[in-house]
């Protein structure tokens, strides 16, 4: 069997896509399409092909990093088929892209599997991650100024984004028109941007996010209005520091499913202001 120092690796590009999908299958992760076609598209993707000897084929392994203006990366969606796991394959790809960062932090979520890896590679926890799905039911907190984003409206939300997030998010804030089923807008009674926030439909679910906001009541406002009457279960991911906003959501009907941990590499800690971000992007986005 051909070891994992011998085995090449490679940028992967759209064509790839259903090799992705199929190594997503292999770990029960679902066939994330949607996803993967922005992450392969606004991201950079890494892959190792089965070699010659492999009876199966395919992709034994894939990753994505997505920069943000150099100053950080997020990596996300590191797969390693099943078959090849514990062999080192992973651990090979992932000095890869920490070599390809450059020195820049990188910023990732961990699964319970994937942590002990992380950590092998100097990663540190910042902390937990609840994903929680379901119907939201209830009525929203009442929000004022809560209305569709427009094209006009962008200017201000990357000018609202970077500080909140610490880095330049361009490249992927862009393309929320096309990827998000809604985006919805706060504004004050003077007319100034005071969050934002968007949807996103995946295989079983709607994912919310990302939402940023001035404070945790229009953060509430935002997520209540983009969870209520989705064409599938509601799902969020929040951060251990909003335990106000998970057990808000409780309240509402969503309820947890799983925990992970986000982590990071190059830096003390994540960047921007974590009091502000209610919501990630994707948990593959940071």
């Amino acid at each position: 069997m051909t070891s994992a120092d011998e085995l090449p690796i490679r940028r992967l590009t759209l064509a790839d896509l259903s090799a992705c999908l199929d190594l997503s299958d292999d770990r029960s992760w679902g066939r994330e399409e949607h996803k993967w076609r922005l992450l392969l598209s606004a991201g950079q993707g890494y892959g190792i092909d089965a070699p010659p000897d492999d009876p199966v084929g395919g992709l034994l392994a894939a990753v994505v990093r997505t920069s943000y203006g150099g100053q950080w990366h997020a990596i996300g969606m590191m797969l390693v088929a099943s078959r090849r796991e514990r062999q080192g394959i992973g651990l090979r790809l992932m000095r890869h892209m920490i070599a390809e960062a450059e020195g820049a932090p990188l910023l990732l979520t961990a699964t319970g599997n994937g942590r002990p890896l992380y950590e092998r590679l100097g990663f540190k926890a910042l902390g937990g991650i609840t994903t929680l799905t379901g119907a939201f039911g209830g009525a929203p907190d009442a929000g004022t100024g809560l209305r569709p984003a427009t094209a006009a409206d962008m200017p201000e939300i990357l000018a609202y984004d970077r500080p909140v997030f610490g880095a330049d998010r361009t490249e992927l804030l862009t393309r929320l028109a096309s990827f998000a089923d809604r985006i919805l807008v706060a504004r004050a009674p003077d007319g100034r941007l005071t969050g934002f926030g968007a949807t996103w439909p995946n295989v079983t679910t709607t994912s919310v996010g990302p939402v940023l906001a001035d404070d945790p009541s229009i953060g509430r406002a935002l997520i209540g209005r983009l969870a209520t009457d989705t064409a599938t279960p509601a799902r969020l991911d929040v951060g251990d520091e909003h335990p106000e906003l998970l057990a808000w959501a409780r309240t509402h009907g969503l309820a947890p499913v799983g925990r992970t941990t986000l982590m990071v590499l190059g830096a003390p800690e994540a960047p921007g202001d974590p009091t502000r971000r209610f919501a990630p992007y994707s948990m593959a986005h940071g």
